[in-house]
């Protein structure tokens, strides 16, 4: 086995984390930071760019301190996805923040385009849903809401990219803008059956295409550290880059269609392999996992834009530390007693692109103690991964087998049960939790003719519930959510829910 060691960075929207990875897939150092997400507006949510380049930075120094003598053959990176910011070309300054996958400052934009009859063209080029989760429609608003950022595009100024491009830029010293085909196909503004960005889409988003990254194979030797931009020696290749729920999906080992892999991170993705390009008609988006030596590699996705986070939320509101509390707390009652938690806080994702719809708590009663309250926030993590679920095995057209499961909710075995009762279908949970830096390493080892393997599953949760129990418990989730989407279409047409 090499003794090459490649240096994964993970910058996801909670944490910016690094490993020294080998060959054989262990996790010899790591380092990690948090980020702050900030909530300016209702429905807003963005970063500071140069804080997450500071974050990167840092732990790629703790990384490479940690690491003595040992030689790091390159970087493999894994990027919180369909996070969007603009910066100069010629001083490499954001113009503004990142507005991260998770803002709704662009909704409007999708409901005139939608209105304008534009929807069902975008999805049948991108395999993406017209909603303010994907970045065309943020890029537009910064440009159209920066002072002079517009003009200065148009006149080839500035530059603009998802979390990886703007990582890659600030390691190369400026020299390099690009993505990969991960990351570019969640744009909307690539086409993923040409595999080129789409004229007509720029057009109609009004990006001008210059500002765009170059789209490389996710395998590409992307470019070379400068000197002095980290800690790292000049000339360290970059050898991969791909978005973090398509790294875990890799991390995972999975490499044919038929198994679903879940990441349970401060929403959750699911995604599975597709022998070809698949248009949904279940919801879910289609999309580019990865790419290598130019090879593209088609998916299936559902993204469920709150899903761990919902735990976090409902401790705050029920005055407890953090979830670790809520959990505990969930644990000593038995069920929920009936009450649901819709955790709509910036709309629905998959199956339902509802980006109005709001959160909601249904079924309580004089019986209802805070208990059932967090349990019934741990049930809406695996309910929502069951709508997906369900949706992505209506598309394939055929049964789908056991769950993957990565993400720090994974950790939690209540959840995880219930994931598998409600399922009907085992629950794999992978050994490690950092499986979408594991699988940026991997795919930067198979850049070096590498088999890295695959992280294996720590613990198997196999499902117990009955089958009346679970379409019971399935009909009050389906109600619940029903409920939240009728209370949001009367508030919209100005009735009374």
């Amino acid at each position: 086995m090499s003794r090459e060691l490649i240096l994964a960075i993970d910058q996801g929207t909670t944490n910016t984390k690094a490993l020294l990875v080998d060959g054989a897939g262990r996790v010899l150092h790591q380092a990690s930071v948090p980020n702050v997400v900030n909530y300016p507006r209702p429905g807003w949510a963005e970063q500071s760019a140069t804080a997450l380049v500071d974050g990167v930075t840092q732990v790629i120094a703790e990384a490479v301190d940690k690491a003595g003598d040992a030689r790091i053959a390159g970087i493999g990176i894994s990027n919180q996805r369909e996070s969007i910011l603009a910066w100069d070309a010629a001083t490499g300054e954001p113009i503004g923040p990142v507005v991260i996958w998770q803002c709704r400052r662009s909704a409007p934009r999708c409901d005139a385009l939608r209105a304008a009859g534009h929807a069902d063209v975008l999805e049948s080029k991108t395999g993406l849903a017209l909603d303010p989760l994907f970045p065309a429609t943020k890029i537009a608003w910064l440009l159209d809401n920066t002072p002079g950022a517009r003009a200065r595009a148009e006149a080839g100024e500035l530059r603009v990219g998802t979390v990886d491009s703007w990582l890659l830029w600030n390691l190369t010293g400026g020299e390099v803008h690009a993505t990969d085909h991960s990351n570019a196909s969640r744009t909307q503004l690539f086409n993923t059956e040409t595999l080129s960005w789409d004229a007509d889409l720029c057009a109609l988003f009004e990006v001008p295409q210059g500002m765009l990254p170059e789209v490389k194979s996710s395998d590409a030797r992307f470019g070379t550290t400068a000197d002095g931009a980290t800690a790292l020696a000049a000339g360290t290749p970059i050898l991969a880059m791909i978005g973090d729920s398509h790294a875990a999906l890799f991390g995972h080992g999975v490499r044919s269609p038929g198994t679903v892999k879940a990441t349970y991170g401060t929403g959750t993705s699911l995604m599975a392999l597709t022998p070809s390009r698949v248009r949904s008609s279940h919801g879910m988006s289609s999309t580019i996992a990865w790419s290598q030596g130019g090879t593209v590699q088609h998916a299936l996705e559902g993204n469920i834009s709150v899903s761990g986070q919902t735990a976090a939320f409902a401790a705050e509101l029920l005055g407890l530390a953090d979830a670790a509390a809520l959990s505990a707390l969930a644990e000593t009652v038995a069920d929920s007693n009936g009450v649901a938690f819709v955790p709509a806080l910036v709309g629905l994702g998959a199956p339902y692109w509802r980006a109005d719809a709001r959160g909601t708590i249904t079924g309580m009663s004089l019986g209802t103690k805070p208990a059932h309250l967090a349990r019934a926030a741990l049930e809406a993590i695996a309910f929502q991964v069951a709508d997906v679920y369900a949706a992505m095995e209506a598309d394939m057209g055929s049964p789908l087998g056991e769950l993957r499961a990565d993400g720090g909710a994974s950790r939690n075995g209540t959840i995880m049960q219930f994931e598998a009762d409600i399922l009907g279908r085992p629950v794999a949970v992978a050994a490690a939790p950092e499986v979408s830096a594991l699988g940026a390493a991997a795919l930067a080892f198979s850049a070096l003719g590498i088999a890295m393997p695959g992280v294996p599953a720590a613990n198997h949760f196999t499902p117990h519930m009955d089958n009346a129990s679970r379409t019971q418990h399935r009909q009050r989730w389906q109600n619940a959510v029903m409920q939240t989407l009728v209370t949001q279409n009367n508030q919209n047409s100005g009735g009374t829910p």
